[in-house]
């Protein structure tokens, strides 16, 4: 039977469900019920009647919650009767007091081609939400954005990019409504995508909720007693301030999730569980990637918000510091597994000893990916979230093992401000290597240079292996690790971005030096810092490169900018060309110089940063030379008739990187191509030779582009 509690303005005894009465009609009949609970109904039923308490009884985001709101989803306020509800032939199943579980879903990328990874994905979380919904216990799903494939779906007949798209959000509708219980889902770095069908970010923003029934971007629905689920969306992509791919929690959400933790505070038993598509600065995760830290797109607001603004980079971690509520935060984004160390972080110290590494009360987790395309590390893991009054419990569903269920780790509320924690397994880092592990920094590591001044490497040699960092004067916080140079956020010592690429700082000296602008000194004027500058320079007569902060202090390099300002740029490079064409007897062969833009060093229409040195003026003259060189030998004769004799070895080489098979690869993917071609390349060889190689700076390279670079030698010739 169904019971539902009374709503908070009625005085009668709550509707029961009648012989005869479908789920759906006791529902419409029992509009206001605050509750509801379904017990050993089919699963028709439990699905038709989740998804009608997900319509009735969902409310606009930003409405203050207080203890006895009516939110979507709300299982707070019923009663039991187990005399009523029981029958002597039957066992009751009744859930323990505040009992809910959470399915969550990572960077999902729907492609309407591709549907079976979804589809048994789908079918390893059903028994558990069916089962939850059997005994009692408040379900929902929480997807963490980027639901559609960033590329045309219908290449054949289209350009159009799926994610953000009508379909692409309809789609995700469909699916997400099938688990059978109520879902959230907030915007990720591709929500907005659909640059051909919408012309602003405020129009694609009104599809997306429109279509998913949200009021706003951000969600808020209570679960259990004085528990909440809080979602905040990404709900800028045109307007990026730098690269599209930096997922921007507006002004307006932060506010409204600074008051919304505020008036639910720990002390008064409110627990906050907070999703987001990437986490905040400060959450310890370190299962990224190079391409994450050097273009700016890691963390929430990473390079300011919408407005560039530091500030709000690190107020996601300010608040997590002061509002002990906030219990556990999950995000996706960087499609690597659950299997790590750094997949899960916990508060390490109490807030009165210090801000860093102060996470509060929250838990920090990654969700993975469900399907094979999109994870980058090959696991296929989703998360499931069990709670009680007492604590909860975060588990893997391992999609590539069946469905597999893991508990990997349990916490226990001690009291409001603080919690017993329990890892529950091993972590397998296996192949851990070769994914990025951003370094962060402590003062402990034995890695910190106290009183830079002068030369930093006298021999050079700083490479791959360095791990080191210091601070700046200004109090920037700089390092070594890859082979780059790296800044940390001064609070959470988190990788901010690349300031100094591996091409760039290879064989190169680094020196802090004493800037021209500082006086001499007397007494108490002396203890105003002075000001410092970075250096790199070679032993010969290569020149000093003087690294420049930028205009707001900061020192990495934000390069990437939004993709609608890059693809406006490269039709005026493509229309360039076409001209200089025109212009030579109207032959495209007859014209074999290069078009470039008239930008300065640290950008370009490239979607990915590559370097921060410009060949020629700030790096090494001699890398491009050895760059054509290699490539020559590449493209000798005698190679070209070996590769020509074994038949497929090139294509061979390309289709290994080319996972998707759309013909063209990344810069990354051409690095890799390269390897496998010439296993004797040096990584600061195979930089160069992408950056020679890439004619157009679009970030990719086709397979006829390839085949020619390597059999005719094309390489020297771009580099003119």
């Amino acid at each position: 039977c169904i019971l539902c509690s009374r709503p908070a303005q009625h005085t009668n005894s709550p509707p029961r469900l009648c012989a005869g009465m479908t789920a759906l009609q006791f529902l419409l009949l029992a509009q206001g019920a605050s509750a509801l609970h379904v017990l050993r109904l089919p699963t028709a039923h439990l699905r038709s009647a989740a998804a009608a308490m997900g319509e009735i009884h969902r409310v606009p985001a930003p409405a203050p919650v207080s203890d006895s709101a009516s939110l979507a989803g709300d299982m707070t306020g019923v009663t039991y009767y187990e005399d009523k509800l029981c029958v002597e032939e039957e066992e009751c199943e009744l859930p323990e007091e505040g009992e809910f579980t959470v399915a969550i879903l990572g960077d999902l990328h729907l492609d309407p081609r591709k549907m079976e990874d979804y589809e048994t994905g789908r079918g390893h979380f059903l028994p558990i939400i069916e089962d939850a919904q059997r005994r009692g216990v408040a379900t929902a799903l929480v997807s963490l954005g980027d639901l559609g494939e960033s590329k045309s779906v219908d290449p054949e007949n289209t350009q159009e990019l799926f994610a953000g798209t009508t379909a692409c959000h309809e789609l995700a509708a469909g699916y997400l409504s099938s688990f059978g219980c109520p879902y959230e889902v907030i915007g990720g770095n591709h929500d907005l995508e659909g640059i051909d069908e919408f012309s602003t970010d405020e129009a694609n923003l009104e599809a997306f909720c429109r279509i998913h029934h949200k009021p706003t971007m951000q969600f808020c629905r209570q679960i259990a007693d004085r528990t909440l689920l809080v979602g905040l969306g990404s709900t800028v992509f045109r307007t990026a301030k730098y690269t599209s791919h930096e997922v921007t929690v507006d002004d307006e959400q932060l506010a409204w999730f600074e008051r919304l933790v505020s008036e639910h505070p720990s002390e008064e038993g409110w627990k906050v569980f907070v999703f987001t598509h990437a986490p905040p600065i400060g959450s310890g995760l370190r299962v990224l990637q190079e391409n994450h830290v050097v273009n700016g797109c890691c963390w929430l607001n990473h390079s300011g918000g919408k407005n560039g603004d530091p500030r709000t980079t690190t107020k996601f971690i300010e608040l997590v510091r002061r509002h002990r509520c906030i219990k556990a935060w999950f995000s996706g984004h960087f499609h690597l597994g659950q299997d790590y160390q750094d997949s899960i972080t916990f508060p390490t110290i109490p807030r009165e000893e210090g801000p860093y590494p102060n996470r509060g009360s929250c838990v920090f987790a990654q969700v993975g990916c469900m399907t094979t395309r999109s994870t980058r590390d090959g696991k296929r893991h989703s998360r499931i979230v069990k709670g009680t009054k007492d604590g909860f419990e975060i588990c893997t569903i391992n999609h590539k093992k069946g469905g597999e269920l893991r508990l990997d780790a349990t916490v226990t509320y001690d009291d409001a401000s603080h919690e017993s924690i329990v890892m529950a397994h091993p972590h397998e880092d296996y192949d851990h290597d070769l994914w990025f592990q951003a370094y962060t920094p402590a003062q402990e590591d034995g890695c910190y240079i106290s009183s830079p001044a002068g030369v930093l490497n006298a021999d050079g040699t700083w490479d791959e292996k360095t791990v080191c960092w210091w601070h700046m004067s200004d109090g920037a916080v700089l390092g070594v690790h890859d082979g780059m140079i790296i800044e940390y956020d001064a609070s959470t010592l988190a990788p901010l971005g690349m300031v100094v690429s591996k091409d760039e700082l290879a064989g190169r000296k680094v020196a802090v030096i004493d800037a021209a602008l500082n006086p001499p000194c007397d007494g108490a004027e002396c203890d105003v810092p002075k000001e410092q500058a970075l250096v790199l320079y070679d032993d010969g007569d290569e020149g000093v490169t003087v690294v420049q902060p930028n205009e707001d202090g900061s020192y990495w390099r934000k390069i990437v900018r939004n993709k609608m300002v890059r693809m406006k740029e490269k039709r005026r490079v493509q229309a360039g060309r076409a001209y200089a064409e025109a212009a030579f007897d109207g032959s495209p062969d007859a014209f074999e110089g290069r078009v470039v833009s008239s930008w300065g060093p640290y950008t370009s229409i490239v979607g990915t940063a590559v370097k921060t040195g410009v060949a020629g003026l700030t790096t090494q003259a001699e890398n491009v030379a050895k760059a054509e060189q290699r490539w020559q030998s590449l493209g000798s004769e005698e190679q070209g008739r070996a590769w020509a004799a074994t038949g497929s070895q090139l294509a061979d080489a390309f289709n290994k990187v080319d996972a998707d098979g759309n013909g063209s690869i990344s810069h990354a993917e051409l690095a890799a191509a390269i390897k496998v071609v010439d296993p004797a390349s040096t990584a600061e060889e195979v930089a160069t030779m992408v950056a020679v190689a890439d004619e157009d700076e679009d970030g990719e390279v086709t397979l006829s582009e390839f085949v020619m670079l390597m059999l005719y030698q094309r390489g020297p010739a771009l580099a003119k």
